[in-house]
């Protein structure tokens, strides 16, 4: 696939003003609608109950148009009164009627006063409180993880990510669908609705301010623009992306990312190598899932390692990281081990365990 220019991009992006917002977790699902509607339900039950008492007791009131109380009247009298109207053509003459009005009128119209008051305030303060919410998630996220796209390549690096320890408040997702981050946010994750080639979408995410940021974007152009923009607003931060096209990857790596998946490309290989050995297929989709089986990490080298080979470590060490060089296991270059370098292992995952920073686990190519 060939990309288009950069200017046709940009001009491309530009035609697709998105509405963006931010979307936070909710610890309760529930249809603000279905709240109202359950409260005037209630209210309406209130209303009828103080009609019935009234119609009941209705020798004990007088009506001053017509001296009888008939159901409609007793009606009109719960409504204005409950509403706190109180008209005084319709009132209690009788002890009992009053007595009755003290003692159950009252707490019913206070009842249906804080239905109807409560739904209200509840309703005009909503905004306050997820504005509140919002403020205080911008100030306390720092060093945090940004996923643009909320698809199979993203759900899947975040699942692997999360099953390294990290928690699920300081992940973004950041997605133009709102269906996508409604399911995003059902998951426990921050989102933002939004073209993420715009810098204002990914500032509302705290870009900035991430540790790391995955990109995987259905189109491999959408995710050299992403890049760009990401790599411009954060210049320390971490940013894998992928793309389908293997001759796309070397545009994304001089865009600014630091490492790039071909998707089409690795789940090729992983196809060819289960034709020839299911066993060796099986052991490498082991390796990719984290969390599970046998995982690849990076970790420093600790001081009883440095001065041996990697071969005399207790780690099954594939390769060798030292500098900018990453050596294999059986290169000469290596020597012996130095305590700048860091390895990349092998190791048996260990069911709810967490890696620490100097330890992370290796993205799959």
């Amino acid at each position: 696939m060939k990309l288009p220019g950069h200017d046709a991009i940009a001009r491309q992006a530009g035609e697709h003003l998105v509405t963006h917002r931010v979307e936070l977790p909710r610890k309760v699902v529930e249809r603000p609608i279905r709240q109202v509607g359950r409260r005037l339900l209630v209210a309406l039950l209130v209303l009828v109950a103080t009609a019935l008492i009234v119609y009941a007791d209705r020798e004990g009131y007088n009506d001053t148009s017509d001296q009888s109380v008939d159901l409609l009247d007793a009606f009109y009298y719960a409504t204005v009164t409950l509403s706190t109207t109180g008209y005084g053509d319709i009132t209690p003459v009788s002890d009992a009627a009053r007595f009755t009005n003290i003692f159950v009128i009252t707490p019913l119209r206070v009842l249906f006063l804080i239905i109807l008051v409560g739904t209200t305030l509840e309703v005009l303060t909503e905004r306050t409180r997820d504005e509140w919410r919002l403020n205080r998630w911008r100030s306390t996220l720092r060093e945090h993880t940004v996923v643009v796209g909320f698809g199979t390549k993203g759900r899947s690096a975040v699942q692997t990510v999360c099953a390294t320890g990290l928690k699920k408040e300081q992940v973004v997702v950041v997605d133009p669908s709102s269906k996508v981050i409604d399911a995003a946010t059902a998951e426990g994750f921050a989102g933002v609705i939004g073209d993420a080639t715009r810098s204002d979408v990914l500032k509302r995410a705290e870009v900035h301010r991430a540790r790391q940021i995955i990109i995987a974007t259905q189109r491999d152009d959408t995710a050299v623009l992403v890049t760009l923009t990401a790599r411009q607003l954060n210049r320390a931060a971490k940013i894998v992306a992928a793309v389908r096209e293997e001759e796309n990857a070397p545009l994304l790596k001089q865009s600014g990312a630091d490492a790039v998946i071909t998707s089409a490309s690795a789940a090729g290989r992983l196809l060819g190598l289960s034709v020839l050995s299911p066993v060796a297929g099986m052991v490498l989709e082991d390796l990719i899932q984290q969390g599970t089986g046998l995982d690849m990490v990076e970790r420093p080298v600790v001081k009883a390692e440095a001065g041996r080979s990697p071969r005399e470590t207790e780690d099954l060490v594939v390769s060798v990281i030292r500098g900018h060089r990453v050596l294999g296991y059986d290169d000469p270059a290596i020597g012996t081990l130095q305590l700048t370098d860091r390895l990349i292992t092998i190791v048996r995952a260990t069911p709810g365990a967490q890696l620490t920073p100097e330890v992370r686990p290796m993205s799959q190519e």
